[in-house]
This record gives C-alpha cells, sequence and structure tokens, in this order.
C-alpha cells in the first residue's frame, strides 16, 4: 500500500497486544490452580469446585493491579491503529 501501513506488521502487534491483555489474568489463574491443586493432593481433598473461588480472586485482583498497563497498552496500539487508518484515508 502506499502510505506505508504493512498489514503483517500491524498482525504482528495485534498478536503481541492480545498476549500483553490477557497473560496477567491467565497467568494468576494458572498460578492459583497449581496452589489449589497442590493443596488438594497434599491434604486428599478431591472436591471440584474448590479452585473456582481462587482462581476467580486472583484473576480479579490481577485485572485491579495490571489494569493501568493493559490500559496504557491499548491505549498505545489503537491511537496507532487509527493514525495508520487517517493516513490510508487521506492518500
Amino acid at each position: 500500500m502506499s502510505a506505508g501501513i504493512d498489514v503483517q506488521e500491524i498482525l504482528r502487534q495485534t498478536l503481541i497486544v492480545t498476549v500483553k491483555l490477557g497473560a496477567p489474568s491467565l497467568l494468576a489463574s494458572l498460578a492459583a490452580g497449581v496452589m489449589v491443586s497442590l493443596f488438594q493432593a497434599t491434604t486428599q481433598v478431591s472436591e471440584a469446585t474448590l479452585s473456582f473461588v481462587p482462581k476467580f480472586a486472583a484473576s480479579m485482583a490481577a485485572l485491579i493491579l495490571t489494569g493501568s498497563f493493559m490500559y496504557a497498552t491499548l491505549h498505545t496500539y489503537s491511537t496507532m491503529l487509527f493514525d495508520q487508518l487517517i493516513k490510508v484515508g487521506g492518500s
């Protein structure tokens, strides 16, 4: 395209932003799941619903703690994307 927009670069950045936005809550719930599994294995408690509340709490805590980072990442990406759209539309 003539305005210097590279579709592959935008797709690459989209995937990176997606990983940055999803990783905190996924890693927190993964860590909580491992801890609950270790607790269940050591105490021989076999309750399937026991892991729901710690995973939910860890995921919410991660979203609260990393919310500003996630907002800044999404804002920067959106600004870049809209700037690229304006460049293409203006040519």
